[in-house]
């Protein structure tokens, strides 16, 4: 069996093709790792702010003092992760009365959700395609049985 010509001749083409198509592939799964641990970085991010938010807000000394202690705990737990809290939305609700949420045995439950952007994407970009995850999470503490005020 006779070998083609440009099969012989074929030579030093081989590093430029694997310069090629590693390019074409490993970027894309690059970004692919970038993206997906950005994601789970924001994800982990809202749940322990929810979730440092309901213990710190179950302990507080009144409802003012509660509030403003799980915003500030929901802050830190934010900016461990590079998010801020004027990015977040942050929502505080108790059962089972509204109006006075540290009652014994009561339920408060902090919702904290954030808008995550894409890495390396400008944000002069816009379209109709999205920019950013959103994620979103929610935690509930019961307040003590042992609590000052019944």
């Amino acid at each position: 069996m006779r070998r083609s010509r440009l099969w012989i001749e074929e030579r030093g083409s081989a590093s430029l093709e694997f310069v090629t198509a590693g390019m074409i592939l490993l970027l894309p799964l690059v970004y692919l790792v970038l993206t997906m641990s950005t994601i789970q970085a924001g994800a982990l991010a809202v749940e322990g702010a929810a979730r440092q938010g309901a213990r710190v807000f179950v302990q507080g000394e009144s409802g003012g003092d509660a509030k403003a202690k799980a915003l500030r705990a929901v802050e830190f737990a934010l900016a461990d992760h590079g998010l801020t809290l004027a990015a977040a939305s942050v929502s505080i609700s108790c059962r089972p009365n509204p109006a006075n949420c540290l009652r014994r045995q009561g339920f408060v439950t902090v919702e904290v959700a954030v808008s995550v952007p894409l890495p390396l994407v400008p944000p002069v970009l816009n379209g109709d395609f999205p920019l950013s995850v959103p994620l979103a999470a929610s935690a509930t503490q019961q307040v003590s049985r042992f609590w000052g005020s019944g």
